[in-house]
C-alpha cells in the first residue's frame, strides 16, 4: 500500500461520522406499505431485526412511525366495502387512524416480542411539544422508557391533530422526527423513505438528476432540489423531510435521508457509511431550554425583522431583544408563541418565545422599553424576546 492511499484512509476514517449514542429512525409510509393500502410485513419485519441489533450494539434507539391511516383503510376495506360516507373529510381519516393505529402497534408488538423487546407506545401531538410543560412530560417519559429498556414507538396523534390530516398538511411524521430528535437530545435522525435521498431535482422526471451525499447548509439550493411533492398516502415529500433536517441539525444532530430498502440501511448509518443524504449540523448541543425553543420553529406563525445593531447584540454580544431594534413585524402571533428573529434580508438569527403579541409589537417597534407602558398600557417587561427564551441559529 503506497503512502498516498494510506493517508486517504485516514482522511477517510477521520471524516466518518462517529457512532451515535442515541438515534430516531422515522418509518415512512410508502416505506411500510410499499405504496399499497397494506402492511409489507417482510419490510417491517426486516427493519425491527435492525433496530433490535442497533440496540445490541449498545445504541438507544427510538421509532417514529406513520401508516396507521393506510391500515385503517385496509382495514375498513376488508370489513366495510361499501362504506362511502365523507371520504374526503378529515373526521374520515381520523376515523383510519383510530382503526389503524391499533393494528400498528399490534404489529410492532409481534415483531419485537419475537426478540424479547418491550415495545411502548407514545401518542403525541406536534402541539404538546410546543407547550413547555408537555414538552418536559414527554421527554420525561421517553427518558424514562429508554432507561427500563423499553423501545419507544412514537406516532401523530391523528385522533385530535387536525393539522397532520388536513389537505393543506406540511408534512407526515417527518417534522414530529425532528421534534423527538431534538426533545431527547439524539445524535442521528434517520429518515427512512423509498427515495435514496435528496436530488438535484425529481429523478422521476429528469434523468440528469443526480443524489447529493452530503449537505452542510440548507440554502436555497437545497430547497429549490427538495421541491414539494407528496402523494395520497405518505404526506410527507422531500420538501418536509429537509424542514425536518432544518429542525433537527439546529439543535445539533446529524440528519440522514435515505432509502428503507437498502440492505441493512439502519445500521450501516450508524456506522457512518455514506448511504443517502446526510445533514451535517454545524452546532454544537443546546441546553434542554433552547432545544425546546427550537421544537416550535416549524409551526411559528410570524416574527420580527431587526436593524444591524441588534444583529450584533443578539448574535455576538449574548443579549436579549428590546423593541427600539424592531424594524419590521411579520405575520400574527400571541405573546408566548415562537417567532422568528430576523435580519433585513429575511435571513434568520434566531428563534425565541414573544413577550408580545405581534399588534402589541406594531405599536412599540423601533421606541425604546422605557415608553412601552405609555404606548400600551401595559407591559410584560423591557425585553421582546429574553435571552433564556432565545436559540440563536
Amino acid at each position: 500500500m503506497t503512502s498516498t492511499s494510506r493517508a486517504a484512509r485516514r482522511a477517510a476514517r477521520k471524516n466518518r461520522p462517529k457512532t451515535p449514542r442515541r438515534v430516531v429512525v422515522k418509518l415512512g409510509s410508502n416505506l411500510l406499505t410499499a405504496g399499497r393500502d397494506t402492511l409489507d410485513v417482510q419490510m417491517a419485519t426486516r427493519l425491527a431485526k435492525q433496530i433490535v441489533e442497533v440496540r445490541r450494539r449498545g445504541i438507544e434507539a427510538l421509532i417514529v412511525t406513520s401508516g396507521a391511516v393506510a391500515l385503517g383503510r385496509e382495514a375498513l376495506a376488508a370489513s366495510a366495502p361499501g362504506t362511502r360516507m365523507g371520504r374526503s373529510t378529515l373526521a374520515y381519516r381520523q376515523a383510519l387512524a383510530a382503526i389503524g393505529q391499533a393494528k400498528l402497534m399490534h404489529l410492532y408488538e409481534r415483531l419485537f416480542d419475537a426478540h424479547d423487546v418491550t415495545v411502548a407506545q407514545a401518542l403525541v401531538t406536534r402541539g404538546d411539544l410546543q407547550r413547555r410543560l408537555g414538552y418536559l412530560n414527554f421527554r420525561n417519559t421517553l427518558e424514562t422508557l429508554i432507561e427500563i429498556g423499553a423501545l419507544p414507538i412514537i406516532n401523530e396523534n391523528d385522533v385530535v391533530a387536525v393539522d397532520e390530516l388536513k389537505a393543506d398538511a406540511y408534512g407526515d411524521n417527518d417534522r414530529l422526527s425532528a421534534m423527538v430528535a431534538n426533545a431527547i437530545d439524539a445524535d442521528l435522525l434517520v429518515l427512512l423513505g423509498e427515495m435514496d435521498g435528496l436530488f438535484t431535482s425529481d429523478p422521476t422526471v429528469d434523468p440528469a438528476a443526480r443524489i447529493i451525499p452530503e449537505v452542510r447548509e440548507i440554502d436555497a439550493r437545497i430547497i429549490a432540489a427538495a421541491g414539494d411533492s407528496r402523494d395520497g398516502r405518505g404526506r410527507g415529500g422531500m420538501a418536509s423531510k429537509v424542514e425536518a433536517a432544518r429542525l433537527a441539525t439546529a439543535s445539533g444532530a446529524e440528519v440522514v435521508i435515505a432509502s428503507g430498502r437498502v440492505p441493512d440501511a439502519i445500521l450501516l448509518l450508524c456506522d457512518g457509511e455514506a448511504i443517502g443524504t446526510r445533514f451535517h449540523s454545524g452546532v454544537s448541543r443546546m441546553e434542554s431550554r433552547k432545544r425546546w425553543v427550537l421544537t416550535g420553529v416549524s409551526e411559528h406563525r410570524g416574527g420580527v425583522v431587526i436593524d444591524g445593531g441588534a444583529v450584533a447584540a443578539v448574535r455576538n454580544g449574548g443579549k436579549s431583544l428590546l423593541p427600539a431594534g424592531i424594524t419590521d413585524v411579520e405575520g400574527g402571533f400571541e405573546r408566548g408563541d415562537i417567532v422568528a428573529i430576523k435580519e433585513t434580508t429575511g435571513k434568520a438569527v434566531a428563534w425565541g418565545v414573544a413577550n408580545y403579541s405581534s399588534s402589541d409589537l406594531e405599536a412599540i417597534k423601533g421606541h425604546n422599553s422605557e415608553e412601552v407602558r405609555e404606548l400600551l398600557g401595559h407591559e410584560y417587561g423591557p425585553e421582546v424576546v429574553h435571552r433564556d427564551n432565545m436559540a440563536v441559529v
